[in-house]
């Protein structure tokens, strides 16, 4: 993950974190694995105390720009509810 547009993903996601505090309805980023389709990994949580729409756009915009930097190869997704592993 290096170069220019991460560092801008990065910054950006910051920002839009910044607010998540708890207590509103909560979605969770995740991707897979490069070349492991199965793997799920935590990127991030967002849990602002705002409605369930803004939780849910500020966790589909964040998925967007990491899925449209060059250097990604993994998939991106976003589920409602705080981070869990499956079994």
């Amino acid at each position: 993950m290096r170069g220019p547009g991460w560092a801008v993903v990065l910054g950006v996601v910051t920002v839009m974190m910044s607010a998540c505090n708890g207590s509103g309805p909560t979605y969770t980023l995740y991707r897979n694995g490069v070349g492991q389709d199965t793997l799920r990994v935590h990127v991030a949580t967002f849990d602002a105390k705002e409605l369930d729409e803004y939780n849910r756009e500020t966790c589909e915009q964040t998925r967007e720009l990491f899925q449209i930097a060059p250097a990604a190869r993994s998939q991106f997704w976003c589920e409602k509810g705080r981070f869990k592993l499956k079994k």
